[in-house]
């Protein structure tokens, strides 16, 4: 026999062999796509995985017989981040030994390039657990509150973004925007504040929330990092008139995170305070992230987050406004408002007139007291 016959005689045997596992994968990857949705995703996740980390495209030779890994999106939102964030959050519950206290903090300190000559206790031993050295207050005249502007930042972090609502949507980060009103809900709450109602024009959600000729709607993103002061506070003079609770996911709020999934806020769980100031409408909503469920409002005793239960899309109100209480909260500048237990995201939206300017560079760092634009 020549050689050349053999060589391809060899060939033939060889793609046989190797004919084998693709049809075997084949198969299998049919009775995949014949089960449920849920079952697939379960047992799609190890492989999907596997496919992200591993090096060298390990596993893109199945996509050749037809497999398609879980999104990268689809695949973070399967993990149990309310879960694990009130699994921290009991952590964080834990009084550490004292010996133990200060060589935890100060690696916190170390990672997250945390300030602590700012902080009113500066001895580490003080702080009985994760939960008391994350909530630390302040010095008094660590964080001056500047008289000259009507709006200040409510926190220590970076902007990620700011500026004029437009068509009803809003920007998370540069280029990727979510529904404001998705974001807020439903516009019910209206009945607490004096807002445009335009029942011929139920669609505009916009200009429901601008109440006065000549205001626009405004915007502006804050994100608190892991090493941040993490208490927030009134970022202008206004009354709060209603509370908005929205159960939701706690996934991370990081900017990286926020480039990535379009509608991030409006997935996570968020209170939404609302209500007016000197120019209209302003609110401010405070937005969960992962091991960031508790959010406290320090006036509202009856607020609770990160239920083990929810209804995806639902939301529960509350109003500050009674018989007893005309004028809701009455809130001043700078005055503490609430805090988080981690870093997470403050997003304000307040009309204003429409000369008013942010003096803001998206990615800047701010601290609490600082102005946020003029008029």
């Amino acid at each position: 026999m020549c050689q050349g016959s053999l060589q391809r005689q060899t060939a033939r045997s060889l793609g046989k062999w190797l004919q084998f596992p693709q049809l075997a994968l084949r198969r299998r990857l049919g009775q995949l796509s014949c089960m449920s949705r849920p079952t697939t995703r379960l047992r799609s996740w190890p492989l999907s995985f596997l496919y992200y980390i591993l090096p060298f495209a390990a596993l893109k030779p199945l996509a050749k017989v037809g497999w398609r890994p879980t999104s990268r999106v689809a695949l973070y939102k399967t993990i149990p981040t309310r879960l694990l964030s009130r699994a921290w959050g009991r952590l964080n519950q834990v009084d550490l030994p004292t010996w133990l206290r200060k060589p935890i903090y100060s690696l916190y300190i170390w990672t997250f390039g945390v300030n602590m000559k700012e902080a009113a206790v500066e001895d580490l031993h003080q702080y009985r657990n994760l939960g008391e050295f994350f909530r630390r207050k302040l010095k008094p005249q660590a964080r001056p509150v500047c008289d000259s502007h009507c709006v200040i930042s409510p926190a220590d972090g970076k902007i990620l973004h700011f500026g004029r609502v437009k068509n009803c949507e809003v920007e998370q980060v540069k280029g990727v925007t979510y529904s404001l009103e998705t974001f807020l809900g439903p516009h019910t709450w209206a009945e607490s504040i004096a807002l445009n109602r335009n029942e011929d024009d139920p669609t505009n959600f916009q200009d429901i929330l601008v109440t006065k000729e000549g205001n626009a709607l405004f915007h502006c993103v804050v994100y608190l990092a892991p090493g941040d002061y993490h208490c927030f506070h009134s970022p202008t003079d206004w009354r709060v008139a209603h509370r908005r609770h929205f159960p939701g996911s706690l996934m991370s709020v990081n900017p990286g995170v926020a480039r990535w999934i379009k509608e991030l806020f409006c997935h996570n769980e968020r209170v939404v305070l609302s209500g007016e100031w000197a120019h209209g409408f302003f609110s401010l909503t405070a937005v969960g992230a992962t091991n960031v469920g508790s959010i406290r409002i320090y006036f509202d005793k009856e607020l609770r987050t990160n239920l083990p239960r929810y209804s995806k899309g639902s939301f529960n109100d509350f109003s500050y406004v009674s018989n007893n209480n005309q004028e809701g909260i009455s809130m001043r500048k700078g005055e503490h408002l609430g805090e988080f237990n981690l870093g997470s995201t403050i997003v304000l939206l307040f009309e204003a007139p429409k000369d008013f300017t942010f003096n803001l560079k998206a990615g800047q760092k701010i601290r609490y007291g600082e102005p946020l634009g003029t008029m």
